[in-house]
């Protein structure tokens, strides 16, 4: 049983994986839960990110959440103290301070819910999320489906010739692939320089 005097034991979860996997969908559901348990939460995205709209949290299946947009990962230390949840959307968009950052809210107590890719368009590690997924109290890699193929998906395939590694988009930019089709798709690009 609680009492007055027990601090709340602070934690880091990541949920991450390629688009079109479910990641916002998970992170909602997740703050959702807190909300209807009572808890006080906050909930940031990188101001980069304004595809569906500008504060919320939006899943590609428009399921939304409002949000506070930032620039800067320390921004999130201004939480107010009684914040129980902070859930961070996009994640790979932040610096690599991001990962100072969750590791203090998390040692204050507040529960640190983490989405976002884990790899980029060329299949490397991506931003924060790989340092995140080393500390993290629980990660959960969630798939979408290959287009090609129908089988697990844990790539993000860019769709157009941009080099420059961050590039917003949809379904019009990106398509998921198993780790076959991305490394034929990648080798069919290289062939065609």
């Amino acid at each position: 049983m609680f009492s007055e005097n027990t601090k709340k034991s602070g934690c880091i979860e990541v949920i991450c994986g390629s688009m079109f996997s479910g990641k916002t969908e998970e992170l909602i559901r997740r703050l959702k839960r807190a909300q209807f348990a009572k808890q006080k939460i906050e909930i940031f995205k990188p101001t980069v990110d304004t595809r569906y709209s500008d504060l919320d949290v939006v899943s590609h299946d428009l399921h939304s959440i409002p949000c506070t947009p930032i620039k800067s990962p320390s921004k999130m230390l201004s939480v107010a103290p009684d914040v129980e949840v902070v859930g961070i959307d996009e994640a790979q968009f932040f610096d690599s301070t991001l990962i100072d950052v969750a590791q203090e809210l998390a040692n204050r107590g507040v529960r640190v819910i983490v989405a976002g890719l884990d790899t980029d368009y060329l299949g490397k590690p991506f931003g924060p999320i790989p340092g995140l997924m080393a500390i993290a109290e629980d990660v959960q890699k969630v798939h979408a489906i290959c287009v090609k193929c129908g089988n697990l998906a844990n790539h993000s395939h860019r769709l157009s010739a941009s080099k420059q590694l961050v590039v917003l988009g949809e379904k019009d930019v990106y398509e998921p692939l198993c780790r076959d089709c991305f490394n034929k798709a990648l080798a069919e690009e290289s062939s065609a320089k």
